[in-house]
């Protein structure tokens, strides 16, 4: 299972939105629970949000509830992250990774830079 984040990270000023998208290489794409993280620098990584394999359930940090969503196309092995309201906090390199059924994040993307500035 092979990650690949599509090109659509980039500048762009606050209350901007951005969608992202990762594809996945393999058969099994549905039986990953998909994931998003993010590491500002300085800091470590931490997971945004999450959707599960079997029964497409989300869940968010408080930092991006209400302003982002996760979601997939099992047809398309995809996985998208839709932000909106973007805030000069939000700056970092985003990451998609997949956890076969849930259990540990096995595979990674390569990572996209996201810079909210004014």
């Amino acid at each position: 299972q092979v990650q690949r984040v599509e090109p659509g990270g980039g500048l762009v000023q606050p209350g901007d939105s951005l969608r992202l998208s990762c594809a996945a290489s393999g058969r099994t794409f549905s039986s990953y629970t998909m994931g998003w993280f993010r590491q500002a620098p300085g800091k470590e990584r931490e997971i945004l949000t999450r959707i599960t394999w079997n029964d497409g359930r989300t869940y968010y940090v408080d930092s991006v509830e209400g302003r982002f969503t996760i979601s997939r196309d099992n047809a398309k092995t995809t996985v998208y992250l839709q932000m909106n309201s973007l805030k000069p906090e939000d700056t970092a390199v985003y990451y998609c990774a997949a956890a076969f059924r849930g259990v540990k994040w096995d595979y990674w993307g390569q990572g996209t830079q996201v810079t909210v500035s004014s």
